[in-house]
C-alpha cells in the first residue's frame, strides 16, 4: 500500500493508494470518503480484500482528520461542499480524471456533490447517508442521544468513545486508532458544517438523487442508528443502482467494516458494473 500527502488549497492532504497488479492508471479508480471525525483507516478491510488488486482505491483523510493537517482557512473548507472540493483537488493532483466516489456518512454526502459537480465522476455510493436536501433534515435522519455530538465543537474521551462506538454498531469492538481519529479531529469543523448547512450554502442531496444521470448505489444497514430508512424509500432516484435500496440485514452505519464479506462482493459487482 502507498501512502503520501499532497498539498492543496485545503491544506496538506494524507491519503493511501492500493498497489496490487490491477492498481495501475488504466484500472477503476475508486475514492473512499470517510465520515465524521473518522479516517481514511476505515476502509482498511477494502484495501485489504483481492478488490484492491484489481482497482486502484485511494482514501485520504479529509481536512481537519486522520493524517491530515487543519484547515487553513476553516470557513471555506468545513463544510459538505468544501469537503467535496478537497476530494477534487486531491483527485486533480494525483491526475486522476475519472473516478467512482464512495461516500460513508458525511462522505456521503461529499459524495453526493461531486455527482453534481465533479465531471469525472463515474458512479457513486453511499453508505449511512440519507440524499437529502434542508427540507428533508428532519424526517431523513433518527434522533438519538449519539446524533447530539454530530455538530458539538469539543468532545471529552467519554463522548469521542460514545461517538465512534455509536458509527460501529454494538458489540463491535473499537480499535484504539478508531477512538484517536475522533480525538483528533479540528472540533471545528463540526459548528462550521452545520452554519453551512443552515446558510444553504451546501448543494441539495436529494435533488442530486434525483436528477443525476450517473448510476447511484444506495445502501444501509437493518440496524442503522442514525439514517431513517424508510426516508430511503421515499427519493424518486433517477438512476438507483439494482433499481432498489439495499438493505443490509442486521448491520449498522458502518457495514464496510462490520461485516465486510457481505459487503465487499456487492461493492464489487457495483464498481464492475458501472466502470
Amino acid at each position: 500500500m502507498k501512502q503520501g500527502k499532497i498539498e492543496t488549497a485545503h491544506g496538506r492532504l494524507a491519503y493511501m493508494e492500493s498497489t496490487g497488479p490491477g492498481s495501475e492508471k488504466e484500472g477503476p479508480v475508486v475514492l473512499f470518503i470517510h465520515g465524521n471525525s473518522s479516517c481514511k483507516e476505515m476502509f482498511g478491510r477494502q484495501f485489504a480484500s483481492p478488490m484492491a488488486e484489481r482497482y486502484r482505491f485511494i482514501a485520504f483523510d479529509l481536512p481537519g482528520h486522520g493524517q491530515s493537517s487543519d484547515a487553513p482557512d476553516p470557513a471555506a473548507t468545513y463544510s459538505i461542499h468544501g469537503f467535496a472540493d478537497a476530494a477534487m483537488a486531491l483527485l486533480g493532483e494525483l491526475k486522476i480524471e475519472r473516478a467512482v466516489a464512495m461516500g460513508w456518512s458525511l462522505g456521503g454526502h461529499a459524495a453526493l456533490e461531486m455527482m453534481a459537480r465533479w465531471p469525472g465522476t463515474l458512479a457513486a455510493w453511499i453508505t449511512g447517508t440519507p440524499p437529502a436536501g434542508g427540507a428533508d433534515m428532519g424526517e431523513a435522519f433518527l434522533q438519538s442521544d449519539k446524533m447530539d455530538l454530530t455538530f458539538k465543537a469539543d468532545f471529552t474521551e467519554e463522548e469521542a468513545r460514545s461517538q465512534v462506538q455509536g458509527g460501529l454498531g454494538e458489540g463491535v469492538s473499537m480499535e484504539p486508532w478508531m477512538l484517536a481519529a475522533s480525538l483528533r479531529a479540528d472540533g471545528r469543523f463540526r459548528p462550521l458544517m452545520l452554519q453551512s448547512a443552515i446558510e444553504g450554502r451546501d448543494l441539495d442531496g436529494r435533488k442530486i438523487a434525483e436528477t443525476a444521470a450517473q448510476p447511484l448505489a444506495v445502501v444501509t444497514g437493518g440496524a442503522e442508528p442514525y439514517v431513517n430508512n424508510a426516508f430511503l424509500g421515499k427519493v424518486a432516484y433517477r438512476n438507483l443502482w439494482d433499481g432498489k435500496v439495499h438493505v443490509l440485514e442486521g448491520l449498522g452505519h458502518a457495514p464496510f467494516w462490520q461485516a465486510p464479506d457481505v459487503f465487499n462482493p456487492l461493492f464489487e459487482r457495483f464498481v464492475d458494473e458501472v466502470c
